[in-house]
């Protein structure tokens, strides 16, 4: 008699038992349930759902709740948001969606997505958060940009790309060696419009966008929104576009403390190594220069009095830009100096300090810069060096934020200058004074001249010696007028 083979008319009452055993080991072993996030009210596809949860995202951020939705309905869009708002993730999720929708099979040295950016870092930064995105889908992403060999780009786009993020000036090139084709273009994307007008990029974008077709949807996202940047947004987006602008829950004044030293351009780099050698907590500190040569002295400096640096600007190639931003971003160095033009391409999370080593000239680029501090939050320092040539400047960045920057601490200052050997400019000025008051007057040069011929007898020469030793002096041998010369002499 086997009791399982259904002779046993208890055997059913065992269901429930198992069932009963099935949930205490579920409890033991504490399996539950994935949370529903936020996004999924997004109507999103469950690979990018799956990414999203794998990157850590649980809420969307206000412009994604507002941009995500008027994208999937295969409107035009422009939208207005500062970096740090998650424009990225805003545009790259219902572009992703639409194109898993879609199906279309992307055909050779072709792409079906095309992002615009100005710089080398952001065009980077935003090809791997596509790829972040599609890691769960068969979506290729490629990213081409200067300042490096373009045979690995051209490789990469040989059997065609889904999405393509690029900088104007080697798409251009490429375009050229036709090694790729815009015209299977669905979705075109244009960040950081107001940087690219300013870098002058408005001559390339108007070629590119006459290249592209008729029939497509068009991203448009900008920082700020002046009249130019209007006009070139009417003539890119279609007339049924929306407008979404998104103002930041935490302002610059808000959560970054922010100081000024009043200080010599002279004393500027002494200032900088006694606040970072007395202040440990300065862990990740982000320094401006205006200008490249000046980035290069300020980390030769520092790193010469042992605090770990790295210069990052226009001239440097790309594999030492990315070498200088990776090892800050893992803190292998302390200190990062930057030019403005890559304020906007440093996207790093937990950066301690901002130092304005160098004033700069618009106050919308002191918002870009203390921007890096103090995201999503948290708090941050910017600190200014202000010498007598930039209080206009600090003026104009006051005036724009509606208030003075507080003074910063007046004995660092103090310890800086008792180091120092005293002023040598007023000895200077006193010396060049007495040099001026040694000059006289032809007549007064006249005088002397004719006192020292009279009382010193010494110097009476005849008219023949001085003329035999002008003619000794002048002449020298090697030629026929000179031997004749020496002749009549003898």
């Amino acid at each position: 008699h086997n009791p399982i083979a259904g002779s046993n008319p208890a055997l059913p009452a065992q269901k429930p038992r198992l069932r009963r055993g099935f949930f205490l080991l579920q409890k033991s072993l504490k399996i539950r349930k994935v949370p529903k996030m936020d996004f999924e009210k997004l109507a999103l596809k469950q690979p990018l759902l799956r990414a999203i949860r794998e990157a850590g995202y649980s809420k969307p951020t206000p412009i994604q709740e507002k941009a995500i939705p008027v994208l999937l309905q295969k409107k035009d869009l422009c939208g207005i948001a500062q970096t740090g708002t998650g424009k990225t993730a805003a545009f790259a999720l219902p572009i992703l969606e639409l194109l898993l929708i879609s199906g279309v099979i992307r055909a050779s040295k072709c792409c079906r997505t095309l992002v615009l950016l100005p710089t080398r870092e952001l065009a980077i930064q935003v090809a791997d958060c596509f790829e972040k995105y599609a890691k769960f889908t068969a979506i290729k992403t490629a990213c081409i940009f200067g300042g490096v060999s373009d045979i690995p780009q051209k490789r990469a786009l040989l059997h065609g790309v889904d999405v393509l993020v690029a900088t104007p000036g080697r798409l251009l090139d490429l375009i050229a060696q036709k090694s790729i084709s815009l015209k299977q273009i669905e979705f075109f994307v244009l960040d950081e419009a107001d940087r690219m007008l300013d870098m002058g990029f408005i001559h390339d974008i108007r070629k590119i966008l006459s290249m592209l077709p008729a029939h497509r949807q068009n991203l448009f996202f900008s920082a700020t929104m002046p009249s130019d940047i209007v006009d070139l947004a009417k003539s890119i987006l279609r007339k049924d576009y929306e407008t979404i602008e998104v103002v930041p829950t935490f302002t610059p004044v808000e959560c970054i403390t922010q100081k000024v030293f009043h200080v010599g351009r002279k004393q500027k780099s002494l200032l900088l190594k006694e606040l970072l050698f007395t202040h440990p907590e300065m862990n990740k500190v982000l320094v401006f220069s205006r200008t490249k040569h000046g980035a290069n002295r300020i980390s030769e400096t520092l790193s010469k009095a042992g605090i770990a640096s790295a210069a990052i600007h226009g001239n440097k190639s790309q594999t030492k830009r990315q070498e200088a931003l990776g090892n800050f971003k893992t803190e292998q160095i302390r200190v990062l100096v930057a030019t403005d033009i890559a304020a906007r391409g440093i996207d790093v999370d937990n950066v301690s300090h901002v130092f304005n080593y160098d004033l700069p000239e618009l106050p919308e680029t002191y918002m870009h810069r203390i921007g890096r501090t103090g995201r999503a939050g948290k708090e941050g320092v910017a600190i200014s060096f202000c010498s007598p040539e930039e209080r206009f400047e600090l003026k104009a960045i006051e005036k724009a934020l509606k208030m003075k920057l507080p003074e910063g601490d007046s004995s660092i200052l103090e310890k800086i200058l008792a180091t120092l050997p005293k002023e040598s400019k007023p000895e200077n000025y006193q010396q060049r004074k007495s040099k001026k008051k040694k000059f006289k007057s032809p007549k007064a040069q006249e005088t002397p001249k004719k006192e020292n011929t009279e009382n010193s007898p010494k110097l009476e020469v005849s008219s023949l010696e001085m003329g035999k030793s002008r003619k000794k002096r002048r002449n020298r041998p090697g030629s026929r007028a000179r031997r004749r010369l020496r002749g009549e002499i003898e």
